[in-house]
């Protein structure tokens, strides 16, 4: 039979010459390698979706051979890295102030969290929940509001209305007279009434409203932030520990819900203890005959909250309304609160306390004393939570990882 060539299967080689199958120096054009088993030959087969495949080709092309590391790359890559340094310390010094209410409204939605769980066991749906501990803490601010704003606005306009009365008995004093004449105070007083100090005065007035408006946006902002960080916590709580490695997600949820835990223990802790303190003033002030008893017990609430000095502040404020009242109200106000203090300090706050937090008392006020340096009241709130979620950290955490080395 004649030779036709060769043929197809051949691939266009002489028999004769086909490698042997100990030679491996040459290879069938028609065989396919390694590095090219998974290379998709059409842009059909490429994957619509962009993903790499096995080799690391997409439908956008192969990845080129890395940059090489020149001198001047490192450098532009420093210096690149400063200046994004650089700018994330400028947003985050600009955004400060959000950052901190930011900050408040999650200390609060950590608090207020075990009330909804609370709902929830009784049956109540997690909006209903959410709506009714939301309505119950606007209930409670504006309580607080109509109880102080009232007794402010009333004495301000009597200050206002008996100020005329006042200069006049200053006047009839003879000490006084000889100081005005002396020194030529009228006169004085007549040359700084122009033009520039009514202008002043109007920025002084303006200053003062947009404290005003800022401070009730600051706290409209804080609600509805806590709102919404109570409504999504349990899915924000998801998330953050999705974060974290698989191998290590199990041990950070146990110590992270923990940590809430003690948060949470020790906001209603704390809210008991003001409240307790509020509702005790309450009744001495009807006692003793203050005005404004209701104010004076949400003014002894409120600062109760802060870890310290709370207390004292607000025993400074009721006694000073008692000396300004009468005399013996006043040291009633004293001998009251220092009692109170010592029964709160030695029996009240150690027994709530206890099933909560259990920080020590001088890293508790070291605590206190760095958070109102650097955030203020809202640090000196949060420093006791912060201290015991450390003590659980270094306990759980870092002390086992020291002894095992």
């Amino acid at each position: 039979m004649a030779d036709d060539g060769p043929t197809a299967s051949s691939g266009g080689r002489d028999p004769g010459h086909a490698p042997a199958p100990g030679d491996r120096s040459r290879k069938p054009e028609h065989a396919t390698t390694p590095e090219h088993a998974g290379r998709a030959t059409d842009p059909a087969d490429t994957p619509d979706d962009g993903e790499p495949t096995a080799n690391g080709s997409s439908r956008f092309g192969t990845p080129g051979l890395p940059l090489k590391r020149s001198s001047f790359l490192v450098g532009f890559t420093g210096a690149a890295g400063v200046l994004l340094a650089y700018a994330f310390y400028l947003g985050l010094r600009n955004a400060a102030g959000i950052l901190v209410l930011v900050l408040i409204a999650l200390f609060l939605a950590i608090g207020l969290h075990p009330a909804v769980v609370r709902l929830r066991s009784w049956g109540l749906p997690h909006g209903a929940a959410v709506a009714v501990v939301a309505l119950t803490v606007v209930l409670l601010l504006c309580g607080g509001v109509f109880a102080l704003v009232p007794p402010i606005v009333t004495q301000t306009g009597q200050f206002i209305d008996q100020l005329p009365s006042y200069l006049e008995a200053l006047r009839r004093n003879e000490t006084v007279n000889d100081l005005v004449e002396r020194y030529d105070l009228m006169e004085r007083v007549q040359s700084a009434a122009n033009a520039d100090t009514v202008g002043q005065a109007l920025g002084g007035v303006l200053g003062g409203a947009q404290l005003v408006f800022g401070t009730v946006f600051r706290g409209l902002t804080v609600l509805v932030l806590t709102i919404y960080f109570l409504a999504y916590f349990d899915r924000l709580r998801d998330l953050a520990y999705a974060l974290v490695p698989r191998s290590r997600r199990e041990r950070v949820r146990l110590i992270g819900d923990e940590i809430l835990t003690k948060v949470g223990a020790y906001m209603v802790g704390a809210l008991s203890i003001a409240v307790l303190a509020g509702a005790s003033t309450f009744v001495f002030a009807l006692i003793v005959g203050l005005p404004y008893p209701f104010a004076l017990a949400v003014v002894v609430a409120v600062t109760d909250l802060i870890p310290q000095i709370g207390a004292t502040l607000g025993a400074v404020i009721v006694s000073l309304v008692g000396f300004a009242t009468d005399l013996p109200i006043g040291i009633a106000c004293a001998v009251f609160f220092l009692i109170y203090q010592q029964v709160e300090n030695y029996l009240i706050y150690p027994k709530i306390m206890r099933r909560s937090v259990s920080v020590n008392e001088v890293a508790a006020l070291v605590a206190a004393l760095l958070g109102v340096s650097l955030l203020g009241v809202v640090g000196a709130l949060i420093a006791i939570p912060a201290v015991a979620a450390l003590q659980l950290i270094l306990r759980e955490v870092v002390l086992p990882r020291q002894d095992s080395r």
